[in-house]
């Protein structure tokens, strides 16, 4: 059975709130002010978190390492991987400003950590869980420091097979970390990811396998798959955002705008409701509705005292406040012990 994970008194998992993380990313450009902003509209959408990227361009990528093509934009500088991302780092004393300004904000802080450096001051910080991001799943060094800090861990899990997940799991299990303090979430690295590649039953196929909380990290265009993923289980849902589609910088064609964001949110806590608690029952909203909707055996025509009841003289018709048609067979061949109108029930 899958335990619920607990963090910072917040309890995640089957039969609770899905938890709803507004993945600001780089999509601040390098600038604390927008990074304020998209903590702005993260709250004003209902994000349970915000999280941010923090990194060290230099223990991140070589200076040579070329950008992925969907970093890639038209009239954009021809720059390496490492010049792009070292303009889209936040200082620790930007971080520190945004953790205060948090505070006094429903979204709250945390980030994803690249580095050991980084890890490190997200510690500092008291982030309450760590977010492994999807390159780090094959970073052994990275799990094991990350597993030792007695948190609740959230992987996320693009571009990894079922068997890597499970050495990362491993490797997390033997550095402390318990079963129930680790949610996995299925993702696709590409940006923005096809609708033909999102393979969403992969996340179910994880919870079965290993019988842990999963959740989607999505990356594709538009609010479907995050929606559908609740549907089928999701515990956690993580979706790139921006201010403005039209920014410079890797990830803004990729992420929702501020209204759609908040459109997300609202039909994940309509679908949440929409799902019931799985008892199949009349609700109490449809209970007003089964005599209008149901019938009875009511006569088809006039039958006297002493007729028999056959299937020329009832019928069945609305209203369902008499007997129930299922009674049928208990009335045809009996006799009738007073006189019938048409339309009288029976």
């Amino acid at each position: 059975m899958i335990k619920e994970v607990e963090v910072a008194g917040r309890r995640i998992g089957p039969g609770h709130p899905c938890f709803i993380i507004a993945e600001a990313g780089v999509n601040h450009n390098g600038c604390l002010a927008t990074a304020k902003l998209m903590v702005d509209a993260a709250s004003e959408a209902g994000a349970d978190y915000i999280k941010f990227q923090t990194f060290n361009a230099e223990s991140l990528v070589t200076s040579t390492a070329e950008k992925a093509n969907y970093q890639k934009r038209p009239g954009q500088p021809d720059q390496s991987q490492y010049e792009m991302l070292k303009q889209l780092e936040l200082d620790r004393s930007s971080q520190e400003a945004l953790v205060e300004y948090c505070r006094t904000k429903p979204a709250k802080f945390v980030s994803s950590a690249f580095d050991i450096d980084s890890i490190d001051l997200l510690a500092e910080l008291n982030i309450p869980f760590f977010k492994i991001p999807s390159g780090e799943i094959t970073n052994l060094n990275y799990l094991r420091y990350v597993g030792r800090l007695n948190k609740p861990i959230v992987m996320s899990t693009g571009i990894a097979t079922l068997d890597e997940v499970k050495s990362a799991l491993n490797i997390l299990f033997d550095s402390g970390v318990r079963k129930e303090d680790i949610t996995l979430l299925h993702c696709n690295t590409e940006y923005p990811t096809p609708m033909c590649d999102v393979n969403l039953k992969a996340m179910t196929s994880m919870r079965d396998e290993f019988d842990v909380a999963v959740g989607y990290s999505d990356h594709s265009v538009g609010l479907e798959v995050p929606i559908a993923a609740v549907a089928l289980g999701a515990t956690v849902i993580e979706k790139h955002f921006t201010l403005d589609r039209n920014l410079p910088g890797p990830d803004h064609r990729a992420s929702l705008e501020p209204l759609e964001l908040k459109s997300m949110v609202k039909a994940i806590r309509n679908i949440e409701s929409a799902l019931g608690d799985g008892v199949k029952a009349p609700r109490p909203s449809e209970l007003k509705n089964i005599h209008m909707i149901r019938k009875s055996i009511v006569a088809s025509q006039t039958i006297h005292a002493g007729d028999i009841f056959t299937e020329d003289n009832i019928t069945v018709k609305r209203p369902g406040n008499g007997r129930s048609p299922m009674e049928w067979d208990n009335y045809i061949g009996k006799i009738a012990d007073r006189e019938y109108q048409e339309d009288d029930l029976i």
